[in-house]
């Protein structure tokens, strides 16, 4: 019978590379007419319909000024192709450098919001912050999507999930389940 004395502690400080969040997603604002992008690696959906996103953005991004003033982001999904430039993006800041110009990416007008869409990546998802409650204590801002689009050209994306150390998983086979899914039948 195994114990706790069997077991190993792990550091506190690193328990979110246990408990992995969701993929590695791009957000983009438009602040005085200048759009930017960062890279964002601690995000979750929060519910399904309708649909809130939650994700981590605080005063130490470029990003966070924007999307308190202007209540309104793109969350886009690259795809695991995309990896190295998307830690690039990361790794500087719009105050700096036009992330679009740098890494050549295409902004794309979207239908709900001003900051722009990510044409490179695979999913785009124009999001009004839903709940600024969180932001204080937690830089977590809440955001109702209000209109998603998806890349047809890539039927098949490969996603990438950071894992907290510089190290990053890429999405594997699918397990289809949806048989089990007895109590949720409306989401298969």
């Amino acid at each position: 019978m195994i114990t706790v004395k069997d077991l190993r502690p792990h550091p506190l400080d690193q328990v979110h590379r246990l408990i992995e969040p969701g993929p590695v997603i791009l957000v983009t604002t438009r602040h005085r007419g200048i759009p930017n992008v960062m890279t964002n690696g601690f995000n979750m959906m929060v519910r399904h319909a309708p649909p809130l996103i939650a994700c981590t953005i605080g005063p130490w991004d470029h990003s966070y000024q924007a999307l308190v003033e202007t209540g309104e982001c793109v969350v886009s999904v690259p795809t695991a192709d995309m990896a190295a430039t998307v830690v690039d993006i990361g790794n500087c800041s719009g105050a700096d450098v036009d992330k679009f110009e740098e890494f050549d990416l295409t902004a794309v007008t979207g239908d709900q919001v001003q900051a722009p869409l990510v044409a490179e990546c695979f999913a785009n998802i124009e999001c009004r912050v839903a709940d600024t409650s969180l932001v204080a204590d937690y830089s977590l801002f809440l955001l109702e999507p209000v209109r998603a689009w998806t890349d047809p050209s890539q039927p098949r994306p490969q996603l990438f999930h950071h894992r907290g150390d510089g190290t990053f998983t890429l999405d594997g086979p699918t397990v289809d389940l949806r048989d089990r899914m007895t109590k949720w039948q409306y989401l298969t």
